[in-house]
């Protein structure tokens, strides 16, 4: 008689490659709409960045065979889960780039779980405001302030921007817990849902671009179309798929910590493509956040798994993966919420 094999926690070589590859390209994707606002409005790479993800993601539905969701009620909720979690926060961090550097717009990205948290206490009655989480969210608030450099006199403009970039995550706050309540659990894939939900999303985009104008704002070179490509085909579709892979060997969790990851990729390209230079404030405000999401949640954990058994890949079937950000939102596994995605 042969044992049942034991599970046990998947080596790093099976998941650390894509995961490293996201923080790549998530990082990234902050210089890559930097990049494209040389020529585009923040409206127009909002939607040509859903457009070539959709392209992306309705390609790898097709490989697999994956067919969109068919439940009218699925595609309303879809409606408003691609405003709060694409079409708006999208075109809200392409507007504020245009007034503050990438890493700054990288590190009030990376708070996106503390609104996630403040949010889910407000919708969920179940979700307890416990000391720990209130603590949490206290800390991760002081550190935005920090970050941000609330004692320093800006520009109006820039004022703007970071409040765009604050407003961004807030719409991710408010998404995922929307999405908990009337997507996740559904029998639609992860696959299903997303390639719907970026399509849907520009959609959305299209009517206020065509209202605000198509005609580029400069001159569209080589590097700016390549950008755009990253940014929509990298970043918004190929980076998802990563995300799965990664969720699968090691769980929501583990992967959602790419966030931390993403500010560090976004100073590096900001200091070397752009010249941008760190405050001392923004480190340190960064490294508040990171407390205030560790004391508010915990630390994740790798998840141990079986190491046989068929892959409940990616294609269909389970919770739909709820797109958050520029990253992953650290959630518990309990919470059948898995989150990925770029802003």
């Amino acid at each position: 008689m042969i044992a049942a094999p034991t599970a046990s926690a998947a080596p790093a070589r099976s998941w650390l490659p894509a995961y490293l590859a996201n923080a790549l390209m998530w990082g990234s994707s902050f210089a890559f709409m930097r990049v494209s606002l040389d020529a585009l409005s923040p409206v127009q790479v909002a939607f040509w960045r859903l457009a070539l993800g959709a392209v992306t993601l309705g390609a790898l539905a097709a490989v697999l065979r994956v067919g969109l969701p068919r439940r009218a009620s699925v595609w309303r909720h879809l409606v408003v889960y691609a405003a709060l979690q694409n079409a708006v926060p999208f075109t809200l961090f392409a507007f504020g780039l245009q007034h503050v550097p990438t890493v700054l717009a990288a590190i009030i990205n990376a708070a996106t779980p503390l609104s996630t948290l403040a949010f889910l206490i407000v919708v969920f009655p179940e979700e307890h405001p416990t000391a720990r989480r209130v603590a949490g969210l206290l800390t991760g608030f002081v550190g935005i302030l920090v970050v941000v450099g609330v004692w320093q006199s800006f520009p109006v403009a820039q004022w703007q921007g970071l409040l765009a970039c604050v407003a961004a995550i807030c719409c991710y706050g408010l998404a995922i817990p929307y999405a908990r309540r009337h997507l996740v659990g559904g029998p639609e894939g992860p696959v299903a849902v997303s390639a719907a939900q970026i399509s849907v999303a520009a959609v959305l985009v299209l009517p206020v671009m065509l209202a605000t104008g198509v005609r580029p704002e400069g001159a569209v070179t080589g590097g700016v179309v390549a950008a755009m490509v990253a940014l929509g085909a990298l970043s918004t579709g190929v980076a998802f798929v990563f995300n799965l892979h990664v969720i699968h060997q090691v769980g929501s969790s583990t992967a959602s910590t790419v966030t931390y990851l993403t500010p560090i990729v976004a100073g590096v390209i900001g200091l070397l493509a752009f010249g941008e230079r760190l405050s001392w404030n923004e480190p340190v405000g960064a490294v508040v956040v990171v407390l205030g999401i560790v004391v508010a949640q915990g630390a994740p954990r790798l998840r141990r798994r079986a190491p046989a058994g068929p892959a409940d890949v990616d294609a269909g079937g389970g919770d739909a993966v709820v797109q958050a950000g520029e990253a992953g939102v650290p959630g518990s596994e309990a919470d059948d919420v898995e989150v990925g995605e770029p802003v």
